[in-house]
């Protein structure tokens, strides 16, 4: 006799489970998408990180790419977040709408810059979140009107970037922000708007690392950080930072092209 049951379909996005594990405190790894390739994308994602982080804002995929990577990554256990290129209704609402876990939000300079996008971000009456069940964001209709704000406000990780002084001062104001669940310092970014360029070591760059994790821990955040590799983890870690990006396929691939090539010719004498 032919079975006719209708197997089970995997649940649509987005999925809460990284937003959970961050606001329960568990320390998470990820990685920076920013080649716009869709090979790239899934052999990263099936590397055994937590999240992923494809970058509109400085990567080289735009808007038309995010949904095929977004299916690429969310077909493994790593959860998919876009960085926006800005802080933007439509940039907010279109990279939901695709599906995607969570958001990074660049250049969250302060308390007002938060608050826009968390209305942005979701559904009535938590906020002012387009309504179009036929997304992916919204479960192609198979989530209801009733329960989609129920359903989806509280899954998506909302990641807000420190990247200058002004962001430094209001860290304690942005954490007390219910939806700001991690707080993620930009250290390329940050350092040069303090007029450090580059000079992570310098004390008054460490002192602002440090007034981001008191901010975080004061009010249950997690802090973030983007490392140039995973050999610094420890420190980080120790320094109170959770959310802990470890690299980027782009830095892989050169870092990875260089090292052969000079390997070869080293061996060409």
């Amino acid at each position: 006799m032919t079975d006719t049951t209708v197997p089970a379909l995997p649940s649509l996005p987005p999925h809460g489970g990284l937003r959970r594990r961050i606001l329960a405190g568990e320390p998470t790894v990820g990685a920076w998408i920013n080649l716009g390739s869709l090979a790239a994308t899934e052999i990263v994602a099936r590397s055994g990180y937590d999240w992923v982080v494809l970058d509109l804002e400085h990567g080289m995929g735009s808007e038309a790419d995010i949904h095929a990577q977004l299916l690429a990554v969310q077909g493994t256990p790593t959860a998919a977040l876009v960085r926006v290129p800005s802080i933007e209704r439509l940039r907010i609402g279109r990279a939901l709408d695709l599906g995607a876990d969570g958001l990074v939000l660049p250049r969250c300079d302060a308390p007002a810059d938060a608050a826009d996008a968390l209305r942005w971000m979701r559904f009535p009456p938590a906020g002012i979140r387009g309504v179009a069940l036929l997304t992916r964001g919204s479960g192609y209709a198979e989530r209801t009107h009733g329960s989609l704000a129920s359903t989806v406000n509280g899954q998506v990780l909302g990641v807000f970037q420190v990247e200058s002084p002004e962001a430094v001062a209001a860290a304690g104001e942005l954490a007390a922000i219910e939806g700001v669940d991690v707080l993620f310092v930009g250290p390329a970014d940050l350092s040069h708007s303090m007029g450090l360029p580059g000079r992570f070591d310098e004390p008054a760059f460490t002192e602002a690392l440090d007034a981001v994790v008191a901010a975080c821990r004061a009010n249950g955040k997690a802090a973030g950080i983007l490392l140039s590799d995973a050999s610094l983890v420890p420190a980080y870690l120790g320094r109170g930072f959770s959310f802990l990006g470890v690299g980027s396929d782009a830095g892989w691939v050169s870092s990875g092209a260089r090292a052969q090539a000079a390997a070869a010719r080293a061996a060409l004498g």
